[in-house]
């Protein structure tokens, strides 16, 4: 039960995860400011979060099933919350996906669609006409630093989350009539078991359609690349927090070594600054970028990675 005071928040992909601590964080309140509905797809991948939970689970902290990619599954979790009231929103569920344009099957894009864009706007439209009744509420996105720059061999994930970045600097001016906050939290690598599943598995997969020059790139330069990337620039899934603020940011980078990045994009309009210096990184400077990272990750000593984005009204 809500207990008088306390913020609604409806979070989804909550079975791993970044998901899965921002419930536990906020169910966890000192204050007990908020109720927390946990949402996932599969209620028996829930044990990870009842246990990290403790306590909290079946007093601040609630589940429900939900997939947002479908359209009675997101109706009947907001039609089982009292008065269909959620305060806050934090569209967290998401998939990934990586390799040669040519070896990826069409219907695997549109998947990556429905969650990642799709997903968002069908839990944004059932949520959003209560908040403009009630002049108020929060609607957070979990995006990604791949929603502002492209990084190669992610050209599909990285097409869905520029898609909701634009979707949402859209949304973002006709809400604030309504004194409703929208936000974007934007993380760079973040190093989870999904994360390092998939890797895995991509290392095995042939390719197919994908000439050999491109499998050898891929396999040979860009993951052995990206696995070092995640391991220096990487952060966890508890080191993306969200708190209160007065005047939440609508954009939250959450890993500073990763700004310089996307400064390359906004340096040079013409577009080429960034396209050639990720070249050079890949194809020139890639049997350098493992002593690069190692370097970078001795340097940091892991104390730049983390800024808690304020996002919460």
């Amino acid at each position: 039960m809500v207990s008088p005071g306390q913020k609604v928040v409806l979070i989804t992909g909550c079975s791993s995860g970044i998901g899965l601590r921002m419930a536990v964080m906020l169910a966890k309140d000192e204050q007990k400011r908020y109720h927390v509905i946990a949402t996932m797809r599969d209620l028996k991948r829930k044990d990870k979060l009842v246990e990290a939970a403790g306590d909290a689970y079946g007093k601040t902290l609630s589940l429900a099933v939900l997939d947002v990619c479908n359209d009675e599954s997101v109706k009947q979790c907001f039609d089982g919350i009292k008065d269909r009231h959620v305060d806050v929103l934090i569209n967290n569920a998401g998939i990934g996906l990586v390799g040669p344009i040519e070896s990826i099957p069409i219907e695997e894009m549109k998947k990556v669609f429905e969650t990642n864009f799709f997903g968002v706007i069908r839990m944004i439209k059932e949520v959003m006409p209560d908040m403009k009744k009630r002049k108020g509420g929060h609607i957070i996105v979990v995006s990604s630093v791949m929603g502002l720059q492209g990084v190669v061999f992610n050209d599909v994930y990285a097409a869905s989350k520029f898609a909701m970045e634009g979707f949402c600097e859209s949304l973002a001016v006709q809400l604030l009539k309504f004194n409703v906050t929208l936000s974007l939290i934007e993380p760079g690598p973040v190093r989870t078991e999904f994360e390092t599943k998939m890797i895995e598995e991509v290392k095995q997969k042939e390719c197919p359609g994908a000439d050999p020059d491109t499998v050898h790139y891929f396999k040979n330069v860009y993951l052995p690349s990206s696995i070092d990337i995640f391991e220096t620039l990487g952060q966890t899934p508890d080191d993306i927090k969200v708190i209160e603020a007065s005047r939440p940011r609508f954009r939250n980078l959450t890993n500073p070594l990763y700004t310089p990045i996307v400064a390359l994009k906004y340096a040079d309009e013409t577009g080429g600054l960034s396209v050639h210096a990720f070249y050079h990184m890949l194809f020139n400077l890639g049997p350098l970028m493992h002593i690069s990272m190692t370097v970078m990750k001795y340097l940091t000593c892991g104390c730049l990675r983390s800024r808690t984005p304020r996002t919460f009204q």
